[in-house]
């Protein structure tokens, strides 16, 4: 098949690698892609939450695939226009995607459906956004209601920071706090069968020792040896079937990825967040280890096909990404600097270089032209091997003003 991918980032640069390792895909395109992305697929510049726009490239490039990679295009209804021109597309339509663009919709949908999650308030006043942070103490949980790429959530025991983020987004949803590890779990859905993916875990502070702001992640691992048994089954019992029985019930069947976002707490796991989409950067870990050919898989959650699939093939041993950021960012990152040290990084065994915000540079040069600028992806037999590979891979890169955490899976890694 021929694949369209929308979207220019370190997840749209892992899902083109994967489409060019499937032998059944015959030719990737892009769009807008990046400079890394270049090598695999040809770039388009188009605007991505264009419906008209996309379904005319897709049309025009014959693609039989169309994968949405962020949460944009989702929520503006390009899976609507593609799929009222009959071409197949990886992605939920305009409904079905409200369980990300709207944070209030999507806890309507888990109170309906029974799904354990945090209890929440939504509020729209200041008085309201008051009461809720006195009801749930702290840490105090605010997270705007709207899409906010990965930023829009604030936890803190600062009060004055929690009411200012507040009045910054608006309508927001205010959380009591869930302990425990994070954990991402991916679940690809046709509207009646459900196939999870291998769980994954991110690193959300920007610095060392989860400190500092939130960011969209800063790294990222897969699997995780210290889950605990039954995880995935229970999380498909008790979250992924009711939600999707209950958007079946609502007139939305929901085709496409589910990212499941949980906190393992005392109590059991606890839902933290539904995303419409892969989730970043966990989706350059998980798809990494993914042995099963993904083109036919993805394109079998718009034709009813994931009951023929059965269970999805798994490398052995393991994979991590670090995140190279850019000076400032989460903040206001610097951008124009050129990078260096590329194919170094990519010369090593068992590590690569995806892109996330870069940009070409003349004819030869790449620059930085994002907050999370590339990622670093290190595999091996296991954790500790992976990651050595990863900083051993990031070491290599030369980016003026750049950081990166120094302690993506380490405590896993130290475990085994």
């Amino acid at each position: 098949m021929k694949a369209l991918v929308l979207g220019g980032g370190g997840r749209e640069h892992a899902l083109v690698r994967a489409l060019s390792l499937d032998p059944g895909v015959t030719g990737i395109h892009s769009a807008p892609g990046n400079p890394g992305i270049s090598e695999l697929a040809e770039n388009h510049v188009i605007n991505v939450t264009d419906g008209l726009a996309v379904t005319e490239l897709a049309a025009r490039i014959r693609a039989e695939l169309v994968v949405i990679g962020p949460e944009s295009p989702l929520v503006a209804g390009v899976a609507d226009a593609l799929r009222e021109r009959g071409i197949p597309v990886f992605g939920p339509d305009q409904e079905a995607a409200r369980l990300e663009g709207s944070k209030a919709f999507a806890k309507e949908v888990m109170e309906a459906a029974g799904v354990p999650t945090a209890k929440a308030r939504v509020c729209r006043s200041a008085s309201q956004v008051s009461e809720a942070l006195d009801e749930f103490g702290t840490p105090y949980v605010v997270k705007d209601d709207g899409l906010a790429a990965g930023k829009g959530v604030v936890v803190t025991d600062d009060r004055a920071l929690a009411e200012q983020h507040a009045r910054e987004c608006g309508r927001v949803v205010i959380e009591e706090f869930l302990d425990g590890p994070e954990v991402s779990l991916f679940v690809l859905s046709d509207g009646v069968h459900a196939l999870p993916l291998l769980p994954a875990q991110d690193f959300k502070r920007a610095y060392d020792g989860d400190q500092g702001p939130n960011t969209g992640g800063m790294g990222a691992y897969a699997p995780l040896p210290w889950a605990p048994a039954g995880l995935v089954d229970e999380v498909m019992g008790s979250v992924v079937r009711p939600t999707l029985a209950e958007m079946n019930r609502r007139g939305a069947p929901y085709q496409g990825l589910l990212y499941v976002g949980l906190a393992l707490t005392s109590q059991g796991p606890r839902v933290v967040e539904f995303n419409a989409r892969f989730g970043d950067p966990e989706t350059q870990v998980v798809l990494d280890r993914l042995a099963t050919p993904i083109g036919a898989v993805l394109q079998a959650t718009d034709t009813a096909g994931l009951g023929g699939i059965g269970s999805l093939q798994w490398k052995s041993g393991a994979a991590v990404t670090v995140v190279v950021a850019a000076e400032n960012y989460p903040g206001d990152p610097v951008k124009g600097d050129l990078i260096g040290g590329l194919d170094a990084a990519n010369a090593l065994e068992g590590a690569y270089v995806l892109h996330a915000g870069t940009a070409w540079e003349g004819t030869n040069g790449v620059k930085a032209n994002g907050g999370r600028v590339l990622n670093v992806v290190g595999t091996g037999a296991d954790l500790r091997q992976a990651r050595e590979r990863a900083y051993d891979a990031a070491s290599r890169i030369e980016l003026r003003g750049s950081f990166h955490r120094t302690d993506i899976a380490e405590r896993a890694a130290a475990e085994l």
